[in-house]
């Protein structure tokens, strides 16, 4: 048996105006006008689908969160936003101050429009800065410039949203570890609630794997990693997550639902889907990709979904899990994934000899060391499903 946990929504728009070289999300660049009505319309049919073929109506699950990502959603203007949410709730009921967090470029927001989609319903705005050096933004390929980055925290902060957060990122081509800590700097002087930080990858499928640039060595990421960690907590912002951090009481509640292995739908373009049920069932589901495809009349948009078997379980709950520095509640693997604690006992052992997590008696909770060794950690639970 599963105990459900909270059920949260993934919104994706997958327009963008061009594509960035180390972008791998499903994400469009638009080359003719946009079809946001007809998009608003398939998207609240794709939420119908779903809420029916998993009887999930019956669920009496209220909904925990919002994320609307792409792609570029703020291409997307703040009344269909608006229908698109109002549409969401008459299918299926929020929670009290639910979390609606909508990604945004600050090149494809003007100066008014945070205003207006707080009003239209989004509470969260999550800005897409990355750097605040135009030669690394170009490089990236970003379509904003740096004032336009500082402009846009700025408009956040004044506002009624309840938090918001800036996309940076660090390991940039050609990037020293001063100007690394310098576009860090000038994030948290902006002080915003949320700040999510991370390196960049180079990821299959994107130019920069075709023709890659020249990156940070090994021992300029950790001195990075190392002192921007201790600029941040220098400055208030506590990490939650491996490339989240926050100001108390300002985590974002629809990561954590992911990490804590909640369960989420997923509509729109290639939007991914996690679902859990009493009887023990666990499915993830992924949607039509290319738009389309999506909009073709009359086709559906479940692409396919698969079941998690038994054996795949500790791996993805673990996976999850261990992103977050908090302490993980033993019975929530049992809540979670239906299985017994027996079917993980020897890779937990394995993980406290190696100093990986400790044992805190109701909980398990990941070392410093296995936060470098996140890897060898995971590698742990593999093997446990491999037996």
């Amino acid at each position: 048996m599963i105990q459900p946990p909270p059920l949260s929504l993934y919104v994706h728009i997958p327009w963008c105006v061009q594509k960035c070289p180390y972008c791998d999300f499903n994400s469009h660049a638009l080359k003719s006008d946009l079809p946001e009505l007809d998009y608003i319309d398939a998207l609240l049919d794709d939420l119908q689908q779903d809420l029916t073929r998993y009887d999930l109506q019956d669920d009496h699950r209220l909904l925990h969160s919002i994320f609307i990502g792409g792609g570029t959603p703020s291409l997307i203007s703040p009344e269909e936003i608006g229908r698109l949410l109002k549409g969401i709730e008459a299918l299926i009921p929020f929670e009290d101050n639910i979390e609606i967090t909508m990604e945004a470029n600050p090149g494809t927001v003007e100066a008014e429009r945070f205003h207006r989609y707080q009003q239209h319903g989004v509470t969260r705005i999550s800005i897409g800065v990355q750097s605040f050096e135009q030669e690394k933004l170009t490089a990236l390929g970003r379509i904003h410039g740096p004032e336009e980055a500082i402009k846009a925290a700025k408009l956040a902060h004044q506002g009624d949203l309840t938090s918001f957060n800036l996309d940076l990122m660090h390991g940039l081509p050609n990037q020293s570890a001063k100007q690394a800590l310098s576009d860090l700097q000038q994030a948290i002087d902006l002080n915003p609630p949320h700040l999510s930080w991370y390196q960049l990858t180079i990821e299959p499928n994107t130019l920069f794997y075709s023709k890659p640039p020249t990156l940070p060595d090994d021992d300029d990421l950790w001195d990075i990693f190392e002192l921007g960690d201790k600029l941040l907590t220098d400055a208030g912002y506590q990490q939650y997550e491996t490339s989240g951090y926050s100001k108390p009481g300002y985590q974002c509640r629809h990561n954590l639902n992911y990490w804590r292995f909640g369960d989420y739908l997923g509509i729109g373009c290639g939007a991914h889907g996690k679902i859990s049920f009493a009887n023990g069932e666990i499915i993830r589901t992924v949607k039509v990709k290319h738009p389309r495809g999506y909009l073709e009349p009359n086709k559906a948009y479940l692409a396919h979904q698969n079941d998690v078997a038994n054996k795949e379980r500790p791996f993805e709950f673990f996976m999850n899990r261990f992103r977050l520095l908090e302490p993980c509640p033993k019975a929530d693997f049992s809540a979670t994934t239906g299985l017994p604690l027996t079917m993980v006992e020897d890779a937990i052992e394995q993980a406290i000899e190696q100093k990986l997590i400790a044992d805190l008696g109701d909980s398990w909770q990941i070392t410093a060391h296995g936060k470098l060794f996140l890897n060898d950690l995971l590698s742990l639970f593999l093997a446990a499903d491999e037996e």
